[in-house]
């Protein structure tokens, strides 16, 4: 789904979902906040953790995915795979810092498997962070509002600016140990979870998905995979740009949309996974979240979708088949111009 309505914003790390379980206490001001020591935090770390698992199964899809298909992308950046987490993103840093048994605000969230982050094996969760390439994100000014995110967008930009300038980052933690990590290209795409409801989303940089979304109760990750495939061939088609060219109308977005469940198997298979997972996925959230005739059309119905999904797969199968990848860079059929609003013969 494209970004209808949706603004953006950075969601990693804002668990809004957990916001009210690790509030402060009744009149407590937030900067003046503090855990009194003896509190069991066993119900906040375990809702701590359950959300740094859907992250895991995010991340670890999302690097597949993105270095599956590295050769076919618009764009690629050098990647490590790794998402950092930091205390002031949280409602009550003070709570948050107690419940992972953390002196600072800036720990390991998650290693994508596979990704050189995890390979290196130094990055496990919840591993406080001291330096990022002689830079100590703790040492930023965090501000006293709730839930401040800045600070995690500025230390992930700081580790893709290393990476693109020095190819690699030396990550220091507050053990005192050290890890130098270089590495690898993926399609130019962030994956998010948002600590609270049950969209899916893209917006040409990003995939952001909410921790309620229902593929995560699929225990399949061939399906769940499905569905970070959708969002990730919006931006892999540049859908989000196309349609800011060419206007936002219902038409527009339902090609838009359709380019994307037409994509699924390729980026799937490419990754590695089931590209009939898409017709599966596609069939069971279509036949249980699908409004029917109630919805505003602006997608197919959800049976139409599998249909077009399934029509892919032989094409798909053929040319693994043949050429060991699925090349949709020359052998996708589009719905739309891509060259449409740039000017020129494909303009209006």
């Amino acid at each position: 789904m494209m970004r209808q309505g949706w603004r953006r914003r950075w969601t990693g790390g804002l668990l809004a979902g957990i916001a009210a379980l690790l509030a402060p206490w009744p009149g407590t001001p937030l900067a003046a906040s503090s855990a009194p020591a003896g509190i069991d935090y066993t119900a906040e770390r375990a809702a701590i953790g359950r959300y740094q698992d859907a992250d895991q199964r995010l991340q670890d899809v999302g690097w597949t995915l993105a270095r599956g298909n590295v050769g076919f992308c618009p764009r690629v950046i050098p990647s490590i795979g790794l998402q950092l987490q930091d205390m002031a993103s949280y409602g009550a840093p003070e709570i948050a810092r107690a419940a992972l048994g953390l002196e600072g605000d800036f720990a390991v969230q998650t290693a994508a498997r596979g990704s050189p982050a995890a390979q290196s094996g130094a990055f496990f969760r919840n591993r406080e962070i001291a330096m990022l390439e002689r830079l100590d994100p703790n040492r930023w000014p965090a501000g006293s509002e709730k839930m401040n995110w800045h600070r995690l967008v500025w230390a992930h930009d700081h580790i893709d600016a290393m990476l693109a300038e020095h190819g690699g980052i030396e990550i220091g933690f507050a053990d005192g140990a050290a890890a130098r990590v270089t590495p690898v290209e993926v399609c130019a795409t962030r994956f998010e979870l948002m600590g609270e409801g049950g969209k899916a989303v893209a917006d040409g940089k990003r995939v952001v998905i909410g921790v309620d979304f229902p593929a995560f109760a699929y225990p399949e990750e061939d399906v769940f995979a499905a569905v970070v495939a959708h969002e990730l061939a919006h931006n892999l088609l540049e859908h989000d740009a196309w349609l800011d060219r060419n206007r936002r109308s219902r038409r527009h977005v339902r090609r838009t949309e359709r380019e994307a469940d037409r994509l699924m198997p390729w980026l799937l298979a490419n990754a590695g996974y089931d590209p009939a997972a898409a017709v599966t996925f596609m069939t069971r959230w279509g036949s249980r979240h699908d409004a029917g005739i109630l919805m505003i059309r602006d997608h197919d119905g959800w049976d139409e979708r599998a249909e077009f999904i399934a029509a892919e797969l032989p094409l798909v199968a053929d040319l693994v088949a043949r050429e060991g990848r699925a090349d949709w860079t020359a052998h996708f059929r589009r719905e739309i111009d891509p060259a449409k609003g740039l000017g020129g013969k494909g303009s209006r």
